[in-house]
Order: C-alpha cells, then structure tokens, then sequence
C-alpha cells in the first residue's frame, strides 16, 4: 500500500482541468482526472484513517438537493462535505419560491452567495435530469462572470437519468482496493448484468455508469439483459468507443449464465428498459396517476416473466474459479430477506455483505475528492498543506 506522500506526489504529477468543469459524467473526463480523483480519495480516507483533520475550508455550505430518495448517496454527501469544513443545507423544492415561478438560474444564484459545493440528484425523468444539472452550472457561470458570486461552487452529480458517477466511481475504488491497483484491473472480466426484482422504475444510471467507466481501464465488460430491457443507445456506443481506446472489451450478451460464466466480477442490479423510463417520464410530467398506475402492472408482469435472472449460489458457480466478486450499488433486493423473489440469494448476498459495505464506504470520499479537483487546480498542494499541519481531528 503506498504511503500518503507517494500518493500526493503521484496527484501532483497528474494533469487535470477538473478545475474548470464540473463532474457530470465520467466519460467526460480523462483516465488521469479519473486517476486523480481515486488519489484524492485514497488519501482523504488515509488522513481519516490516522485521525488527520481534513477540514480545507473554514466555513461555508453544501447544497443538496434530492429530488428522489436515497440513503447512501444522501448521508455521503454529508459525510463529504463535512470532512472537508462546510456546512450541510438541504434545498427543499416545496418550501422555496420553485413553485411559484422562480426559474433555475434565480434559484441557482440564490442558494449559491456563501457555498463552495452543490450537489444534485436527479435521476427520474429521462432525458432531464442531466439537462438539468448542465443548466444549473451555466447559471452558476453566469453568476461569477456578472459579480454575483464571489466564486464557482462545485457542482457534483449524485445521481441523474444517465450515469451515476459517484457511484461507479467508489465501485472503482473497491476494485483497485480489492485487486491490488489499477493495473491489476486490465483483462478482468466484470459482468453488468439485470436482475429480477419485484418493483419497476429502477433509473438506467447504475449499469449505465458501470459500462461507461469500467471499459476505460481495460477491463472486459459484458452486459447482459432480457430482451427489451435496453440501456440508452447512446451510452452503449460510449462504452464500445472506451473499450476501444483502453485495449479492454465490450460485450452484449443474452444471459445471465453467459455473462457470469468466468466473470472475475459480478453486478446483477435491476432496472427499467429504456423505452419504459420514456413512457414514464411522460406519464410522469402529465401527472397521469391511472397511467402510471397501468405502466406499473404492465411492467412488474414483464419482469415475472425473468425471475430466472436471479444470482443463486449455482449461478455463482459459473464464474472464474467459483468465486467472482459480487458487486451492488445497494439496496439489493433479497430473496427471503428484503422481498419474496429478488435479485439475489440471501446466501450468496451474505457471503459478500461485508465487500458491498466496503465497497460504499468509498462514496463520501470520492466525492470530498470531486469537490476538492474542482476548486483547486492543485488539490495535491492543498493536501500536503494538511498533511505537514496534521493537526488532529479528535483530540
């Protein structure tokens, strides 16, 4: 394991410009920013680790604003931006002035006078939450060109229609954990796979995000789903065009036991097809109540046609070795334990629960480190700072 000087010394010499854009997408920044952000990470966990203080800033806010639920995601970002000095506030849409006509570059500017960090998740409408994200930044960088802000917050994506990148991100983390390096990543086979569950309107963004990112390091990555549970097209491609530029793979298969078959790791995570998140999305923004209602009944009738998907100690079996990694953004759906017929077989999710624990506790500081890329050019100066103070966080 190398030390926190080395990996300082390695964030340093990693060439960025996280600083002037804001991480919405992974396959937006390059494999370095993405490298330099896992540093910043590992080394905020370590100061943490040896009772370190990582408080960068003084004073200032957090904005959150969750408009879907979420645990792991909503008290990692707490987590995050408590770590690094600022305060939480938590932008609730039905006690502000939204209802009543305030537009988002107002609300933007309004929420932002004293705040170092906004962060965002939303994930339910296809095709918008993005979007929407994209225009809070440009209202951001309007406000600081015009003197109304008197710095750019960071703005971190904790969940929208298309990828969910704090998520893959503290996946990545775990892996490079787990196996030892990015390097040792190369050639490893990790399976994006559906799984049954007995809800509908899981958000596209989980296998989404996995494919977008994992193909950027070489790995060999094989999606699997029944028919018509398509991902966007378009991230699709994405994912072809990353395994191409890594020397990795990627691959579409129609099985579950296909995809799992010598699988160092393995993802079954549920979701909604991609043509059924558009039907919902504009049911949605109709407040068709009946009509999601009747999307519903048909859609978990389309899912109990696939309750075969289901990660069984069998299915593990399959894999390289009998003994895959099992990989979940949680929660999972369990079989016995959460629901009647889910994703997973209790035995084999309790055989890897202590790993999907592990595996979140990465997030707070994968997004301390997104933060952190954003408002320093230098972040590796701003840690060696903390470092050489050491002051204790507990005394």
């Amino acid at each position: 394991m190398k030390s926190i000087n080395e990996l300082i010394k390695e964030i340093k010499e990693l060439k960025s410009e996280l600083h002037d854009k804001d991480f919405l997408l992974t396959w937006e920044q390059t494999p370095e920013e993405l490298e330099r952000v896992l540093k910043t990470a590992q080394v905020l966990k370590a100061m943490r680790q040896e009772n370190i203080a990582t408080n960068v800033f003084n004073n200032g806010l957090g904005i959150s604003l969750f408009r879907d639920n979420s645990t792991r995601t909503r008290f990692s970002y707490a987590s995050a931006i408590n770590m690094l000095g600022l305060a939480q506030q938590d932008l609730d849409e039905g006690k502000s002035q939204i209802a009543h006509g305030e537009t988002v570059r107002e609300t933007a500017n309004m929420i932002s006078f004293c705040a170092d960090a906004i962060g965002i998740r939303d994930d339910m409408y296809l095709g918008a939450g993005n979007a929407y994200m994209r225009e809070v930044g440009e209202a951001l960088d309007d406000g600081v060109k015009e003197g109304v802000l008197p710095h750019r917050p960071a703005l971190v994506n904790l969940q929208c229609d298309i990828d969910h990148p704090t998520q893959s991100m503290a996946d990545l983390a775990w892996l490079e954990e787990h196996f030892g390096g990015l390097d040792k990543l190369k050639g490893k086979k990790i399976a994006m796979t559906w799984a049954y569950s007995p809800s509908y309107g899981k958000p596209l963004s989980v296998p989404q995000g996995i494919i977008g990112l994992m193909t950027r390091f070489g790995m060999d990555v094989t999606l699997a789903h029944p028919e018509g549970y398509d991902l966007i097209p378009e991230v699709v491609e994405e994912a072809r065009k990353n395994a191409e530029a890594s020397g990795g793979s990627f691959t579409q298969v129609a099985s579950m036991e296909e995809a799992f078959k010598d699988a160092d790791i393995v993802y079954p995570k549920s979701w909604a097809p991609y043509q059924v998140m558009g039907r919902r999305t504009e049911l949605l923004r109709a407040n068709d109540h009946d009509g999601l209602k009747a999307l519903e009944k048909e859609c978990l009738g389309q899912n109990a046609n696939h309750k075969d998907w289901h990660c069984t100690e069998e299915m593990m079996k399959l894999t390289k070795d009998g003994e895959a990694l099992y990989m979940h953004c949680l929660p999972a759906d369990i079989t016995g334990v959460s629901c009647e017929e889910g994703e997973v077989e209790e035995s084999v999710f309790e055989k890897y629960r202590i790993a999907t624990y592990k595996e979140a506790s990465w997030k707070p500081y994968i997004i301390a480190a997104m933060i952190l890329n954003r408002k320093y050019q230098e972040p590796g100066h701003i840690l060696q700072e903390l470092l050489d103070d050491a002051k204790k966080r507990v005394k």
